[in-house]
Order: C-alpha cells, then sequence, then structure tokens
C-alpha cells in the first residue's frame, strides 16, 4: 500500500497495532479497560539529518512510550507520528 505521508527529517509513521482483547487465561477485556497499545508497525521513515542516520526502517515492528508521538487519522485509518527518539525498541 502506497502511503500519500512522508514524515520530515528524524520522525517516523507508525501504524499501532490492535490491543489483546482476550487474555492468555481466557478472559475477554472489556473496552473500558483496555490500554493504548505501544507496539506498531513503521509505515514510513523520514531522512534524518546531517548530524543523525534512522536506524528503524519501513516494515519494523517497535514498541514505544504510552503517550509517545502525535495521534492522527488518514484515510480512515489511525496512525502515530514521533520522532525516532521516542521508540524504545526494534522487535
Amino acid at each position: 500500500m502506497a502511503l500519500n505521508i512522508k514524515p520530515l527529517l528524524d520522525r517516523v509513521l507508525i501504524e499501532p497495532v490492535a490491543a489483546e482483547t482476550q487474555t492468555a487465561s481466557g478472559i475477554f477485556i472489556p473496552d473500558t479497560a483496555k490500554e493504548k497499545p505501544q507496539k506498531g508497525i513503521v509505515v514510513a521513515v523520514g531522512n534524518g539529518s546531517k548530524d543523525y542516520d534512522m536506524t528503524v526502517k519501513v516494515g519494523d515492528t517497535v514498541l514505544y512510550g504510552k503517550y509517545a508521538g502525535t495521534e492522527l487519522k488518514f484515510e480512515g485509518k489511525d496512525y502515530l507520528i514521533m520522532k525516532e527518539e521516542e521508540i524504545f525498541a526494534v522487535i
């Protein structure tokens, strides 16, 4: 899928992975008790800056902070745009 969003400098566009609806023991989690997902797939990456090279690439699954980035909706889908430094790990 081609996306018409190109992040600038050291920013990354992430599509959050849907939160779990059931625990490992089989208990269903109601919508009111669900937390924001902290895992997502990188959809687009900026070019970095003259002092900073990007380490994540499109398709990477990453972990990020609960309140990291800025939420945006584009063509009916939810995305997060954040600086690469707000990403904790690549899975």
